[in-house]
């Protein structure tokens, strides 16, 4: 088992919030990449690092969205999509789509619209 994996959401949130805003990008887009993969909306985000939710509590509570499948890419020199454990597979679609939003990636393409 990975150590992300007993990680508090709320102790990782903060360095995805520094890293897109010192991009020029805004929280709300954060919380609308967040809420687009695990349905998770700000009240129920915020629940979440309030009560420092694990990754592993996090992504069982989560309902991925179906084109979640539809994230490629290399992320901390790891094809996202050829991750074999489901867990840590949609820890890095997260943080895929954190990097692509702090790219300056438009947000149509980072929601796969």
């Amino acid at each position: 088992m990975s150590r992300i994996f007993t990680t508090s959401v709320s102790s990782v949130y903060p360095h995805y919030v520094t890293k897109v805003e010192k991009k020029g990008r805004t929280r709300a887009e954060l919380h609308q990449v967040i809420e687009w993969l695990t349905g998770f909306d700000e009240p129920a985000l915020a629940r979440h690092l309030e009560a420092g939710t694990t990754f592993e509590e996090f992504f069982a509570e989560a309902r991925l969205n179906p084109a979640a499948g539809r994230i490629t890419g290399v992320i901390c020199g790891i094809r996202v999509e050829d991750v074999e454990d489901p867990l840590m597979q949609r820890i890095r679609y997260l943080d895929k789509l954190v990097d692509e939003v702090s790219r300056g990636k438009a947000m149509e393409k980072v929601l796969r619209q």
